[in-house]
């Protein structure tokens, strides 16, 4: 009996040290667990891709009404909570620091557009093409004339040629056009090529690109038309493809496109520029919007899309280099730029798209690559946020006109297609 009491004691004992050790470990597992959380929500924690000082104030630039103002602003009452990942995310997400212009508001172009296209020649900006509404596209050309600041001289389009999405350059006279997206919502491409002389506006056809791309990189350089990267004819897949063709005064001096050095990266809607004998492509993105499956009218469909800040050089030799990126990615610029004062200067476009949200952000900035010094600026900003802007510049005015602006000032998500013109003075150092 003394032993069977000893043997339930140390049974009970050995019980009781059991349970003390799960309770001890219980606990330090839960201290484990509140660490790593709070270690996690930290990680997660948002910050913008550029910490910029603030902008210092200029003597050129003036601002714009309290109700028209779109800059950055990251107000603490105005944020929202992501409650999901415990992070804060302001609405005005990736708006970079600049200087604000005044901005005067012209004549309002006839019709609204997206995706269109502009040629600046002389002191006249040739506007194509383009979205009225996601199920309506335009086929004619409008013209704006700087000096009178009116718009005029409108003329219809061959109807075989694209309503978006346009690869398109000039060498003073002649327009030269390059294939394209034809019909509204998220239709096919077409092949087609045209050249406009703008004296007599009749067009006249080229040899087809090899095979049909949408918002190819299109330049004229050393004699030759050059058309490059773009999406392929699922309207999704990015191209890197790289033809030419020589041309000369509106006429092909040859039956076949040419096979050249491919681009670094593909993709549509960058910036294509000529300057000092120099061809650049800068920004764009990989990736858009593809035809739903089995939709009988092509209804477009948000796929995943890559935004990109890449700069590339084609020097002497025909090969690419890569020179500095932009302040933060940039898309749906391909009219969206003019040459001043030895820079290139881009206005509005798309960057990243939100990171818990996953909508589009427009931008509202205006970018300065200075040639010389291969630098990037912020020099100004747009009176709202906007892609796919026809931008033109005469006589110290910067002008744009069209695409699609954001909602408001605290929500950059694209909403309405507008027809606008705006001009502001552009002072450059």
């Amino acid at each position: 009996m003394p032993r069977l009491a000893a043997g339930k004691q140390r049974k009970s004992a050995k019980i009781l040290f059991i349970c003390v050790g799960l309770l001890g470990a219980a606990l330090i597992a839960d201290l484990l667990w509140a660490s790593s959380t709070s270690s996690s929500a930290r990680s997660f924690t948002y910050k913008p891709a550029f910490d910029w000082p603030p902008p210092k104030t200029s003597s050129d630039s003036f601002p714009l009404p309290v109700s028209s103002n779109h800059s950055a602003k990251v107000v603490a009452d105005k944020d929202k909570k992501d409650e999901f990942h415990g992070r804060i995310l302001s609405k005005t997400f990736a708006d970079l620091p600049g200087p604000e212009l005044k901005w005067e508001k012209m004549s309002e172009a006839p019709v609204p557009r997206l995706d269109g296209a502009a040629i600046q020649i002389n002191d006249e900006l040739f506007v194509f093409a383009g979205y009225g509404t996601i199920d309506l596209v335009h086929s004619h050309v409008d013209i704006y004339n700087f000096t009178s600041n009116r718009w005029g001289g409108r003329f219809d389009m061959p109807k075989e040629m694209a309503h978006s999405h346009l690869g398109m350059v000039t060498d003073g006279r002649y327009i030269y056009i390059v294939t394209g997206q034809y019909g509204p919502q998220c239709r096919g491409p077409t092949a087609h090529t045209f050249v406009l002389d703008t004296k007599t506006k009749k067009w006249e056809d080229m040899p087809p690109l090899p095979v049909p791309r949408y918002a190819p990189a299109t330049q004229l350089w050393r004699g030759r038309l050059h058309v490059m990267g773009g999406s392929k004819e699922d309207r999704y897949t990015p191209g890197v493809d790289h033809w030419s063709i020589a041309v000369k005064d509106g006429k092909v001096l040859e039956k076949e496109w040419r096979i050249e050095m491919p681009i670094p990266r593909g993709g549509p809607h960058r910036a294509c520029i000529v300057v000092d004998d120099r061809l650049y492509t800068i920004g764009g993105q990989e990736g858009d919007f593809m035809a739903k499956p089995n939709s009988p009218i092509f209804k477009c469909s948000r796929r995943n899309e890559v935004v990109y800040s890449d700069v590339y050089m084609l020097d002497d030799e025909m090969k690419w280099k890569v020179l500095p990126p932009m302040p933060k990615p940039d898309s749906h610029i391909e009219f969206a730029w003019a040459v001043v004062n030895n820079s290139i200067v881009i206005a509005g476009g798309t960057t990243d798209k939100h990171p818990v949200t996953k909508k589009m952000i427009l931008n509202n900035e205006i970018f300065q690559f200075q040639l010389d010094t291969l630098k990037w600026s912020v020099v100004g900003k747009l009176p709202f946020r906007v892609k796919t802007t026809l931008v033109g510049f005469w006589d110290g005015w910067l002008y744009f006109t069209s695409g699609q602006r954001d909602r408001g000032v605290d929500d950059p998500t694209p909403k309405k297609v507008i027809g606008e013109m705006w001009r502001t003075k552009l002072r450059l150092l």
